[in-house]
């Protein structure tokens, strides 16, 4: 398992599926669209709409486009 990045904070968090582990699948909370209080990812940095990102329960690192901002378009994982 890869160690979490040095810049991750806890305060700077994003609530967005894991494609590593996906440990969201079996939690009513993240399934209902709210913000759960297990299942969140370290937010590291960002560049217009994409998020870069770190899951804090298998260290899987990935860049999400939220969509959201200047040049958002769609939603993908990488």
């Amino acid at each position: 398992m890869l160690p979490l990045d040095p810049t991750a904070d806890i305060g700077r968090r994003a609530w967005v599926p894991c494609p590593g582990c996906q440990d969201h699948r079996a939690c009513t909370t993240c399934l209902d669209g709210r913000t759960c209080a297990d299942h969140w990812r370290y937010l590291l940095s960002n560049e217009g709409s994409r998020l870069h990102l770190q899951c804090p329960n298998c260290a899987h690192l990935w860049a999400w486009d939220s969509g959201f901002g200047a040049g958002g378009a769609g939603r993908t994982a990488r």
